[in-house]
């Protein structure tokens, strides 16, 4: 009986498998489908004239028609989208009019900085935001759980662009805490050969703990105002699922039975809440890599968002729309993830 069915119940989990495989393949590429579209017809509808801002103002009529021509901007809009989506898939995100570099290689080199800020900010969200939101839960209205909630209003009424000058003019400017704007200072740049573009792994991978301490000390104030707004959406959250959880029945009869609290809070409250609490990190980390223009602005740091307000203000349209698609993906890549997640954590999502 063995023989005959172990083939068939593997069989049958393969089949399962793949098609969840292809399902998540397809979701994924129908998705990446939508943006692509997006992004293109957001190209179309902005008023800027790229030719223009390739061949400037004072251009011929002759000249503007022959760069018109040469970036297949005469073509119907049909004809321009497929070559476009072709274009994409090749990793061919067109021309910068501001570096004059292939956009694709601009943001191969920009955004490791920004990945390396937001990733230290979301960990620093995650490390600090998540105990404080069990911590108040659970001490429902106590004078921690009232801190929690006006730390969690001040990360969103706060402005961040005003945080980080603050955080310049006292921490840098006035204490000498820590480095100034920038990533590196000037003499330090270019001594460490980018390998990954994240300046504190490459520096550590080739031993120069100089400069590592330079980077980490340009990097500790936006990341940590990036992780004090991402701790204050955390903490809310996860206090928010924490209230209803400890509100069970199962909660309570764990009580009753003389479960220590400990362990009431953090294996009977906390364990369920991990599936939407992924979902929460996830985005906060998303919305970290897409919304770090203010910081990096203020702060000079050379990272896709900087990259994006310098392409914005010389209307280079190439540069826009790549940097657009990049962000875009990141969401992608970053809501797939947490559905693997949620298959490894939830055994009811199997099925």
């Amino acid at each position: 009986m063995t023989d005959t069915t172990t083939p068939a119940l593997t069989a049958r989990r393969l089949g399962r498998s793949s098609r969840a495989l292809s399902g998540f393949v397809g979701i994924t590429l129908f998705t990446f489908l939508g943006l692509i579209a997006i992004t293109f017809f957001i190209g179309r509808v902005i008023p800027i004239d790229p030719v223009l801002a390739v061949v400037g103002d004072r251009a011929t009529q002759e000249q503007y028609d022959a760069a018109e021509q040469a970036m297949g901007l005469d073509r119907p809009l049909v004809v321009q989208f497929v070559n476009y989506v072709w274009d994409v898939m090749r990793g061919d995100l067109g021309h910068s009019v501001s570096t004059n570099r292939p956009v694709a290689q601009d943001l191969a080199r920009v955004f490791p900085a920004t990945l390396e800020m937001a990733t230290i900010g979301i960990f620093i969200g995650v490390v600090i935001g998540v105990p404080l939101g069990v911590i108040a839960a659970a001490r429902e209205g106590t004078w921690v759980d009232h801190i929690a909630r006006v730390v969690a209003l001040l990360g969103y009424s706060v402005p961040a662009f005003w945080l980080g000058l603050v955080g310049l003019a006292t921490l840098y400017a006035g204490l000498g805490l820590v480095a100034g704007p920038g990533r590196v200072d000037i003499f330090y740049d270019g001594l460490v050969e980018p390998v990954t573009g994240l300046m504190l792994v490459d520096s550590a991978l080739q031993g120069d703990w100089t400069v590592f301490r330079n980077a980490f000390d340009h990097l500790v104030l936006p990341a940590s105002i990036l992780g004090f707004f991402s701790m204050a959406y955390i903490a809310r959250m996860t206090r928010s699922f924490m209230l209803d959880q400890l509100g069970q029945e199962f909660v309570t009869t764990a009580r009753v039975k003389g479960a220590p609290e400990w362990r009431v809070i953090w294996v009977h409250g906390f364990r369920p809440i991990l599936v939407p609490l992924i979902t929460v990190i996830g985005i906060s980390y998303a919305q970290l890599l897409e919304g770090s223009v203010m910081i990096e602005t203020v702060f000079s740091w050379p990272g896709i968002g900087n990259y994006l307000t310098t392409a914005l203000l010389n209307a280079d349209m190439n540069a826009v729309l790549g940097a657009t698609l990049v962000v875009g993906s990141v969401f992608i890549l970053i809501n797939r993830l947490s559905d693997v997640l949620y298959r490894v954590l939830d055994p009811r999502s199997r099925g």
